[in-house]
C-alpha cells in the first residue's frame, strides 16, 4: 500500500493534531492553525470557482505575508501549480515569468499592484487578478479576504500524485531570461523531511520569515514548520532593528537567511540590536558564508550557525556543514572555518560528487578544483519548456551545479566559487570567495565583493568591491597590504573600490555581474 509524498501531508496531519495552537502570526494578525487552514480551504473553494483546475498555474507577487504562506496550502490541494515571483523584479521581468508560466491567477500584494497595473495589457493569458489586501478603486481587481469570505470551506480535493508539479521556480536570470525550475510533490516532501531529520525543531519552536518565501519556496519552510506544529512569524521586510525585536517579542528560536543578511544582523548598531537573546538557530545558504561572519554571529550574539547548500534546481537542500563532537573543543575561530565548508551530503538528499572536466573524481586533497555534481530525490523535474537547458545540465544522469569546489579527505566538500567567478591571472585560480572571507576579517570593513577584471599582463586579476562599517575608514593600500599579509601575494585585490553598497538579489546574493559591468577601467599593476 503506497500513498504518494507530498507536503499537504504535513497539513493533514497539523491540523489533525495542532489545530487549537496558534500558527500563524503577521504583524496584529494571529491565527491558530485551523484559521488559517480554514483560510486556506476557502481559497481553494475561490480558486475552483474562477475556474482553476488540475495543472493550470497560479501566479504570486508578494513578500513574507500570511497570504503567501496560504498559497503553499490552497493552490496545490486543488492539483494546480503555484508559481512564487520574486517581488523586487522590474515589470518586464513580471510579463516574461507570468506569461512564460502560463499563469491563469495573478495575485498581487498592494506594493506592487500599480507597477502590473502598467502592464496588464501584456497580461493576455491571466484570466483574474486578484489584489492581496484593497483594491482602493482600481478596475478590473478581485479582492483577496472579501472572496474567502464568500467562498465556503468546501472544494474538490486533487487526486496528487507525487510526481505531479508543485511549482514552478523562476531563476534569477542574471545571464539570460529565468528559467522555471520544475519541483515535483516528491522533490519537496523529501526535502522537508530531510531537513528535519538533520534540524532538530519541534511544536514548541517559533520561526522567523527572514528568508524571502518565493526563494525555491522558502527553502521548503513553508511546509517545515507546519509539519512539526511549530510558529511561523511573518516578516515581510528584512531590518535587523525589527528582527531583534521579533525574537525578543514571539521568543523566535528558528531563522534562514543568506550570508548578506547575517553581515546587517551582526553589524547592526547596539540601538537596533537592543538585548540579544541567545540560542538563536541559524541556517544559512545562498552563497559561501565567511568564517569570520561565522565567528561574529556565535561569538557576539550567542546565536547558531549551521551552513547548508543547494539551488532552486535542488528543492534546495544538498549538503549541510554537519557538525562532529571533536569540532566542539576546537577554537571559536578554527570551528568558525569548518563551519563555512560546505558540507556533507544530507542523509536523503543525493549523491553528490567533485568532478574534472572529463566527469572523474577529483583527488579528496582540499586543492584540486572540480564540478559539484549530484543526484537524488531532491533533483528537479527539469526546466519548463525548455528541453536544451535541461539537457545541458543532466543531459549525463548528474546535476551540474556550475559551483567549483575541491573534497577534502575527510568527505566535507568546499565550494571556492562559481565557475564562472573563478579568477584565472597569470594562469593559477584564485578564489573570490577565499579573499572575501580575508577581507571581512579585517575590523573596517562591513561587506566585500571580488571580481576579476582585465589586466594587461596577467589576463585576469582580482579586484575588490568593499563596504566599510558605518563610522570606520580604511585605504585602498592598508586592504591589499591586509590580503597580503595572510594569502600568496597573487591572490591579493590589484585595486580597491569604496562603495556605500552592494548589488544583491532579492535573497541576498551578490550580483558580481553588475560590478564586472560597472567597472570602466583597466586593472593595471
Amino acid at each position: 500500500m503506497e500513498t504518494p509524498l507530498t507536503p499537504l501531508a504535513f497539513a493533514r496531519r497539523t491540523r489533525k493534531l495542532y489545530g487549537d495552537r496558534e500558527g500563524v502570526v503577521d504583524g496584529d494578525l494571529r491565527l491558530t492553525y485551523e484559521e488559517f487552514f480554514d483560510r486556506c480551504d476557502r481559497w481553494s473553494s475561490a480558486l475552483q470557482a474562477m475556474g482553476v483546475g488540475r495543472g493550470d498555474r497560479v501566479a504570486y507577487i508578494a513578500p513574507n505575508t500570511h497570504e503567501q504562506l496560504e498559497s503553499f496550502y490552497a493552490v496545490p490541494q486543488i492539483g494546480a501549480v503555484l508559481v512564487p515571483i520574486n517581488f523586487r523584479l522590474t515589470a518586464e521581468d513580471f510579463v516574461y515569468i507570468t506569461s512564460h508560466s502560463g499563469a491563469k491567477i495573478l495575485c498581487v500584494h498592494p506594493d506592487y499592484v500599480a507597477a502590473v497595473d502598467d502592464v496588464r495589457d501584456q497580461l493576455r493569458g491571466v484570466e483574474h487578478f486578484v489584489v492581496l489586501g484593497k483594491a482602493d478603486g482600481r478596475k478590473g481587481w478581485r479582492e483577496y479576504d472579501p472572496e474567502i469570505a464568500r467562498a465556503g470551506p468546501s472544494f474538490k480535493r486533487a487526486d496528487v500524485k507525487e510526481d505531479d508539479l508543485l511549482s514552478l521556480n523562476y531563476t534569477s536570470g542574471t545571464t539570460a531570461k529565468p528559467k522555471g525550475v520544475m519541483i515535483t510533490h516528491r522533490n519537496a516532501w523529501m526535502n522537508v523531511v530531510d531537513t528535519l531529520v538533520h534540524f532538530h525543531i519541534t511544536v514548541d519552536d517559533r520561526y522567523l520569515w527572514t528568508l524571502p518565501m518565493f526563494h525555491a519556496n522558502g527553502w521548503t519552510f513553508v511546509w517545515i514548520i507546519t509539519a512539526v506544529g511549530g510558529k511561523h512569524i511573518c516578516l515581510p521586510k528584512v531590518e535587523p532593528a525589527r528582527v531583534f525585536d521579533l525574537v525578543r517579542q514571539e521568543k523566535v528560536g528558528w531563522l534562514c537567511a543568506a550570508p548578506t543578511v547575517l553581515i546587517s544582523l551582526a553589524g547592526a548598531s547596539p540601538e537596533a540590536r537592543g538585548e540579544v537573546p541567545g540560542g538563536v538557530h541559524v541556517i544559512t545558504a545562498g552563497a559561501p558564508p565567511a568564517a569570520a561572519t561565522i565567528e561574529r554571529m556565535e561569538g557576539e550574539l550567542g546565536w547558531e550557525v549551521t551552513q547548508v547548500y543547494g539551488l532552486t534546481e535542488t528543492s534546495p537542500f544538498l549538503t549541510i556543514c554537519e557538525p562532529r563532537p571533536e569540532h566542539a573543543s576546537m577554537p571559536a575561530a578554527d570551528r568558525a572555518v569548518i563551519k563555512a565548508l560546505t558540507g556533507v551530503e544530507m542523509i536523503g538528499a543525493c549523491e553528490l560528487r567533485v568532478v574534472d572536466g572529463d566527469g572523474k573524481d577529483v583527488p579528496a586533497d582540499g586543492q584540486t578544483l572540480g564540478e559539484i555534481v549530484a543526484r537524488g530525490n531532491v533533483i528537479m523535474k527539469g526546466y519548463y519548456n525548455d528541453p536544451e537547458a535541461t539537457k545541458k545540465v543532466m543531459g549525463d544522469g548528474w546535476f551540474h551545479t556550475g559551483d567549483a569546489a575541491v573534497m577534502h579527505p575527510d568527505g566535507y566538500a568546499e565550494i571556492r566559487d562559481r565557475i564562472k567567478d573563478v579568477i584565472i591571472s597569470g594562469g593559477e585560480n584564485i578564489s573570490s570567495i577565499e579573499v572575501e572571507g580575508v577581507l571581512l576579517r579585517h575590523p573596517a570593513v562591513q561587506e566585500a565583493a571580488i571580481v576579476g577584471l582585465p589586466h594587461e599582463k596577467w589576463g585576469e586579476a582580482p579586484f575588490a568591491y568593499v563596504v566599510l562599517k558605518s563610522g570606520a575608514s580604511a585605504t585602498e593600500a592598508e586592504l591589499i597590504a591586509f590580503t597580503r599579509e595572510r594569502l600568496a601575494h597573487f591572490k591579493a585585490p590589484h585595486g580597491v573600490s569604496f562603495v556605500p553598497e552592494l548589488p544583491k538579489t532579492a535573497t541576498g546574493k551578490i550580483q558580481k555581474f553588475v560590478l564586472r559591468k560597472g567597472a570602466a577601467a583597466i586593472v593595471r599593476q
